[in-house]
């Protein structure tokens, strides 16, 4: 078995140096049907990187300063690169959020956080609220001891006014789901100036991990990527 708490925290500290954490892991199970690892071999655990707050956007804007020419997706680029390299340092295979066939970066965060999807879509964070992402993943072909998923707030459950349900000015969250090419539609238009520069006004509304709440220029960027502008 993988010694893992130098593993863990060697890890965790080659993230913390490009503003990305460390969001928990896991065994997968006997039987179950898993990714493969770097020499092709199932993996047996996976860690997920992600970041909280807006603790990257320094290290990827210089990154990006130091790019030529127009590129695509650029964060995704940026967090592929550094979580490739730390990869690469600790003998596992990186992936991605967008490698496709999709792999379920959602379920496993549930399952490596015990953390629950709030009327967004987004996870809800005990501490971080809707202000925290998944980057990508860390796949070994090793064991590593990892601690169970400890119970967790779920301010959802708690929260009986849902301001992320009534904050955005054409409905694009309800009961029903997420109103996708309405909300798109709204965004690109003459409209939605205000969404374009100041981000998802649902997600704004949110009164829990504020403290971590991206700023305007984040939250900007974000949503020109959304919107595709």
């Amino acid at each position: 078995m993988t010694p893992a708490r130098s593993l863990i925290e060697n890890i965790a500290a080659a993230l913390s140096a490009h503003g990305l954490v460390l969001r928990g892991g896991f065994n997968f199970a006997g039987g179950e049907e898993t990714p493969s690892g770097l020499s092709g071999a199932a993996a047996i655990s996976v860690l997920l990187v992600g970041q909280a707050g807006a603790a990257p956007w320094p290290h990827f804007l210089r990154w990006r300063k130091g790019q030529s020419g127009t590129i695509a997706n650029p964060l995704d680029k940026w967090s592929r690169e550094v979580i490739g390299a730390v990869a690469e340092t600790f003998g596992a295979r990186a992936a991605s959020p967008s490698d496709r066939p999709y792999l379920p970066f959602q379920q496993w965060a549930m399952r490596a956080e015990g953390l629950r999807p709030s009327p967004l879509g987004i996870l809800m964070h005990p501490q971080y609220g809707l202000w925290h992402a998944y980057r990508g993943a860390l796949l070994f072909e090793d064991e590593i001891a990892l601690p169970e998923p400890r119970d967790v707030i779920h301010f959802c459950d708690a929260c009986l006014d849902k301001p992320c349900l009534k904050s955005c000015p054409v409905d694009a969250y309800s009961a029903d789901g997420f109103a996708h090419e309405t909300c798109l539609a709204h965004v690109r238009g003459q409209n939605g100036a205000p969404c374009r520069t100041g981000g998802c006004f649902d997600r704004n509304a949110c009164p829990y991990g504020t403290a971590y709440r991206y700023p305007p220029q984040v939250q900007a960027f974000h949503m020109a990527a959304f919107a595709g502008l």
